[in-house]
């Protein structure tokens, strides 16, 4: 399967005009945001739990990056509420449920070869950093130089403008704005190739959007077997 592969197209999804598609457990649905590989696969997708829904005990071969966007997501190591972000790098398992159900942004497969960090982020948690234009908070959740990874909120009626030396690849949390020729909304999913900044517009609400700074694909990234 092969869902936005090009990595040189910059590329824009409204997630919530996608269908779900279930995964091998039952309750457990998928938005593929972009995919390579059959049901292993380099994949980034909005992963839905219904109440109760469990996924069996699996080992993280390729790495898998969190971002709980709805409810609380849970392991055997804890609980997970909206805005946690955790990393779970290859060689981790653990047994993900929702006892309420929730919903998550998942990144699979997409580690390098050596980087082992595991952290955890609590909602609210990060490191400050200072602010571009049009942004009135903006914390920085992982950065080990190879990529770093953020959340900001962007003040309402602004124009922002993020620099784009690795490649960037976004996520709207809540508000919206005009980028790319489109209107974005929560749980809008964009990409975009090195050299092409993110030029947006935020509307009256403002915005709150995840950000990955970093090569959309490590030159030395795992391959999937």
């Amino acid at each position: 399967m092969r869902i936005n592969e090009d990595l040189a197209k910059p590329v824009i999804v409204h997630s919530t005009k996608l269908d779900w598609v279930p995964s091998p457990a039952a309750g457990v649905d998928r938005r593929m945001l972009y995919r390579v590989g059959g049901e292993v696969a380099r994949a980034t997708s909005i992963v839905r739990y219904a109440p109760g829904s469990a996924f069996p005990r699996h080992v993280h071969s390729g790495g898998e990056e969190i971002l709980v966007l709805e409810g609380t997501f849970e392991d055997e190591h804890g609980d997970y509420p909206a805005g946690s972000y955790f990393r779970n790098p290859p060689g981790t398992s653990h047994i993900p449920a929702s006892k309420n159900g929730c919903t998550i942004f998942v990144r699979l497969w997409q580690y390098r070869e050596g980087d082992g960090t595991q952290i955890v982020r609590h909602p609210g948690e990060g490191e400050s950093v200072p602010l571009r234009e049009g942004v009135e908070a903006a914390r920085v959740l992982f950065d080990d130089g190879k990529e770093r990874v953020s959340i900001e909120n962007w003040l309402p009626g602004s124009t922002v403008s993020v620099e784009n030396h690795r490649g960037l690849e976004f996520l709207v949390l809540s508000g919206g704005l005009a980028a790319g020729g489109e209107q974005l909304e929560p749980q809008s999913w964009g990409r975009l190739p090195a050299g092409k900044a993110l030029e947006a517009m935020t509307g009256p609400e403002g915005a709150e959007i995840w950000i990955k700074d970093a090569p959309l694909q490590h030159p030395d990234v795992l391959q999937l077997p």
